[in-house]
C-alpha cells in the first residue's frame, strides 16, 4: 500500500489511469483539498493540542457522561457533518471546553474533511484586515470559505467587544452555515441567557439548532492552575 494514498491507488498524484488511458480522480483528491483548505484557514490545529485524546489528560478525567457524548459524535463524525450537526460547550475558564471541541475537529481532520478553527476575536481581526488596502484578501471570498468549509470551529464564543458590526458579522456567518445545513462546534464562558446578550437572540437561536440544543455544561476546576497529572 501506498504511503502517500490513504487508499494505496494513486501513489500520491490524486489521479488513477482507467485501462483505456484516461485519468479520474482517486478517491482520497478530495480529502487533500479539504486538508489544503484546513491548512489555509483559522489556526489549525494549534500546537498545545495537536496531542489532544480521550486516553490523555486532561480529558481523560472529565465528566465520563460528558466523555461519551463526545466520542459518540467523533465516531459518526462524517455522518454528523453530513446532517450538518454541531456541538457547543459553556463552562468556566479552563474546564476543558476547547480541548473537547479540538477533540471533534481533530476528527473531522483526520477524515478529510475541511475544518477553520478560530477563536473569534481572531475571526473577527482576519475580517478586519480584508478592509486593509493591499491586504490581497477580500471580504468576499473569506466569508464564503467560512461558509463552506465542512465545519466551523469558533473558540471563545462572547469574548468579542460588543458592537453592532461584530453582531451583524457573527450572524451573517452562523445564519449563511444554518440555512446550508453546515456545522459548527463552539466554546463560551458565557450562559445561554448571557450569551443572547453579548451576541444576539438569533445568532443563539440559530447555533442551538444547529447544535441539537444548548450548550453542553462542562463543570470543574481551573485544570490550567492546577497540576496535571502525567498522561
Amino acid at each position: 500500500m501506498s504511503d502517500f494514498c490513504p487508499e494505496g491507488v494513486c501513489e500520491g498524484s490524486g489521479w488513477v489511469l482507467d485501462e483505456a488511458g484516461d485519468a479520474r480522480p482517486c478517491g482520497c483528491r478530495r480529502q487533500r483539498i479539504n486538508r489544503t483548505t484546513s491548512r489555509r484557514m483559522g489556526t489549525g490545529i494549534p500546537k498545545r493540542f495537536r496531542g489532544v485524546s480521550f486516553d490523555r489528560n486532561p480529558v481523560r478525567d472529565l465528566d465520563p457522561l460528558v466523555l461519551d457524548r463526545v466520542r459518540r459524535f467523533t465516531r459518526r463524525i462524517d455522518e454528523n457533518l453530513e446532517a450538518g450537526r454541531g456541538w457547543w460547550f459553556t463552562g468556566d475558564v479552563g474546564t476543558g471546553k476547547t480541548s473537547l471541541a479540538m477533540l471533534i475537529s481533530k476528527a473531522a481532520i483526520e477524515r478529510g474533511h475541511s475544518v477553520a478553527i478560530y477563536s473569534v476575536p481572531r475571526l473577527l481581526s482576519d475580517i478586519k484586515e480584508t478592509y486593509d488596502d493591499g491586504s490581497g484578501h477580500s471580504y468576499a471570498a473569506l466569508f464564503r470559505r467560512l461558509c463552506e468549509v465542512d465545519l466551523l470551529h469558533l473558540d471563545d464564543l462572547g469574548a468579542e467587544k460588543r458592537t453592532e458590526w461584530v453582531l451583524e458579522q457573527l450572524y451573517s456567518i452562523v445564519n449563511e452555515r444554518w440555512q446550508n445545513e453546515r456545522s459548527i462546534v463552539g466554546t463560551t464562558n458565557l450562559s445561554l441567557e448571557e450569551l443572547r446578550e453579548q451576541v444576539g437572540p438569533r445568532t443563539v437561536s440559530r447555533l442551538t439548532e444547529i447544535c441539537g440544543g444548548p450548550p453542553m455544561p462542562i463543570m470543574g476546576r481551573d485544570l490550567r492552575t492546577t497540576s496535571a497529572s502525567p498522561p
